[in-house]
């Protein structure tokens, strides 16, 4: 699970974010190539810049926080022995995730004030009864569950990401799951999907040597599944793109040069009143960081976007 230590006061989440910024300590840890983050930058390089380097703290929203207590529900469902691992026994595990998320994290009351936790409850059984459609968690074990993989690539380049869950078949071959509890994306729309899918492909390759026979994200809103079998050279590949794509951010830190990209997404974006695009100013830019990485670096990787 995640938390917020990106080091910004997130006390007052109602405020907006060009004020809520105000009072938020530069974080000076150096940021890391996550599948959110380098999506971040290829969709408008100052989100990017605001996220990952002004690390503008960014008020949780419904959907974020009912993906982080069904990731809660999920990963302590595994921790059960087996045979207890039953639809009923998850929904049972409900109140106790959502306890564990909501002291990880500030301000989440206010988004349970209409309807009282009982209603965010009733969404999250929901996605949890679609999971137990597309897979009954009583017939394997998983091998790691929440795992955080980092690794820097050749020329200091550094990967950082969480995985949900990682199986091992008896035969050795192994297979990485990503939950998520949106919708799965439309044809038009793979190809992030699949970004993610061959990231997470390339770190287990680079720390384990390993190819991953199969890669699978679970929708869990529109109980779909979407996989992926990756083969060693299109990962060499994926590895130059990652490489290219962190060198025009190395380049773009030097010279503080993050411009805004207008797009479809903007209409989501926290970062609005900041962006010269709608008529914001973004705050001084600080300088790339140049403090060595800090493991805390990604906390927040789970939120808004990776539920």
């Amino acid at each position: 699970m995640t938390d917020d230590s990106t080091g910004a006061s997130v006390s007052n989440l109602s405020a907006p974010v060009a004020d809520r910024f105000a009072d938020a300590p530069v974080h000076r840890s150096r940021p890391a190539l996550s599948p959110s983050r380098a999506s971040d930058f290829k969709q408008c390089p100052l989100k990017y810049r605001l996220r990952a380097i002004d690390r503008v703290p960014e008020p949780p929203s419904r959907a974020a926080v009912r993906g982080s207590v069904v990731h809660a529900v999920l990963e302590d469902l595994f921790g059960l022995p087996a045979a207890e691992r039953r639809p009923e026994r998850a929904a049972d595990l409900i109140p106790d995730a959502w306890e564990r998320v909501r002291a990880e994290r500030e301000g989440l009351d206010e988004l349970v004030a209409d309807g009282g936790p009982q209603a965010l409850f009733d969404e999250v059984r929901k996605l949890v009864t679609s999971y137990y459609e597309l897979e009954d968690p009583r017939r394997f074990e998983p091998h790691a569950l929440e795992e955080r993989v980092e690794v820097d690539l050749d020329g200091d380049i550094p990967l950082r990401g969480f995985v949900d869950r990682i199986d091992v078949a008896p035969n050795g071959l192994l297979r990485v799951v990503d939950y998520k509890t949106g919708r799965s994306p439309g044809p038009m729309h793979e190809a992030r999907a699949l970004f993610q899918l061959k990231f997470y492909a390339l770190m287990i390759l680079r720390t384990r040597d390993i190819v991953p026979a199969q890669l699978r994200l679970i929708y869990l809103a529109d109980k779909n599944i979407l996989t992926y079998t990756p083969d060693r050279e299109e990962l060499d590949r994926f590895q130059r793109i990652l490489t290219a794509l962190w060198q025009a951010i190395i380049d773009a830190g030097r010279t503080g040069d993050f411009p805004p990209t207008r797009n479809s997404l903007c209409k989501f974006c926290d970062f609005k009143p900041l962006c010269p695009e709608y008529g914001g100013t973004p705050p001084p830019y600080p300088g790339w960081p140049v403090q060595a990485p800090v493991p805390a670096d990604l906390v927040s990787e789970r939120l808004p976007e990776d539920v």
